[in-house]
């Protein structure tokens, strides 16, 4: 008998992507897709809502679009399918795709790492996005926790508390300031390569998160210490680094590429930039002080006489 589920329409609805991997893949989805249902998810999945007589290309097609999310259940088997489109996994991928280039909706597709590495088994459209890991057997409960509230949205920063007694004031130093650092990559800013063939297609942009929005002076030290850097690889490429407010850009690479080669160059960097400004700021502080010292002189003479004036 076919079991059935009561749909709350205030429950948000997940579809699940998978490759048919084998008997025992399809039994852990199926599972998994059991517990999501008794968690409060409307999980939309084919092993329940796919019947004999309906057609596959419009099921993919709207369940997708009407998903609140699409958890991409990943394996070396479903990377190879969706990165060659081949069979129902690459007709989704086409779909996953198309949603990802025109809409921008990167949190509504999760990957899930269920064999295999990061490495193998994330399709290329997922290339730089954060995932969770239930790899392991059985899987982690605080990953799956972690899924959980993503997807009912409640996952946030507890609230800022009140200040102890024990301590005092904060006062910001303009003169030492925190030097600027990465903080990460903003995965779901990085962007999808074309890979349509064309020269440079498989490249795509890569943002990072900076610990604050560095000076408009800073950004072109940035700059022209990335297309000229004291020390660099044989892979690194100069022309595709921007500071944009608080994020640096690197667009025209891939996250492999950051990983071998360009976060070293990019720590660097951020290091000779905070030397560099900070030197233009002292020589610039130094010239004022030189400029204001005649001023301040003549209206000390002025004082010390006009006390010894009397009338």
């Amino acid at each position: 008998m076919e079991q059935r589920y009561t749909v709350d329409a205030s429950c948000p609805t997940v579809f699940i992507s998978y490759s048919w991997d084998g008997d025992e893949h399809k039994r852990w989805i199926k599972d998994f897709a059991d517990q999501l249902l008794s968690d409060g998810i409307n999980v939309v999945v084919d092993q329940y809502d796919l019947s004999l007589g309906d057609r596959l290309p419009q099921f993919m097609e709207q369940s997708i679009t009407d998903a609140d999310y699409v958890l991409i259940i990943c394996t070396p088997l479903y990377k190879e399918k969706a990165d060659k489109r081949t069979g129902g996994v690459g007709y989704e991928g086409h779909i996953i795709s198309d949603e990802l280039f025109n809409h921008h909706n990167e949190r509504k597709f999760i990957p899930v790492l269920r064999r295999g590495t990061f490495e193998t088994a994330l399709p290329k459209f997922c290339a730089g996005k954060l995932s969770i890991d239930l790899s392991e057997t059985p899987v982690s409960q605080e990953q799956y926790h972690d899924l959980l509230t993503t997807i009912f949205g409640k996952k946030k920063k507890p609230a800022i508390g009140k200040k102890p007694s024990t301590v005092g004031n904060f006062q910001k130093n303009l003169d030492q300031e925190e030097a600027i650092h990465i903080l990460g990559i903003i995965t779901n800013e990085v962007t999808i390569p074309k890979m349509d063939g064309s020269r440079g297609s498989a490249l795509y942009s890569v943002p990072f998160q900076l610990s604050k929005t560095p000076s408009g002076l800073w950004g072109q030290i940035f700059v022209a210490i990335w297309n000229s850097p004291p020390r660099f690889t044989t892979m690194h490429r100069p022309g595709i680094a921007s500071v944009i407010g608080s994020k640096i850009i690197l667009n025209g690479t891939t996250i492999d590429e950051v990983k071998n080669y360009h976060r070293d160059t990019l720590l660097l960097c951020v290091e000779e930039a905070n030397k560099k400004e900070q030197e233009i700021k002292e020589r610039e502080n130094r010239l004022k002080e030189q400029e204001e010292k005649p001023k301040q002189q003549h209206f000390q003479h002025v004082s010390d006489l006009a006390d010894e004036i009397n009338f």
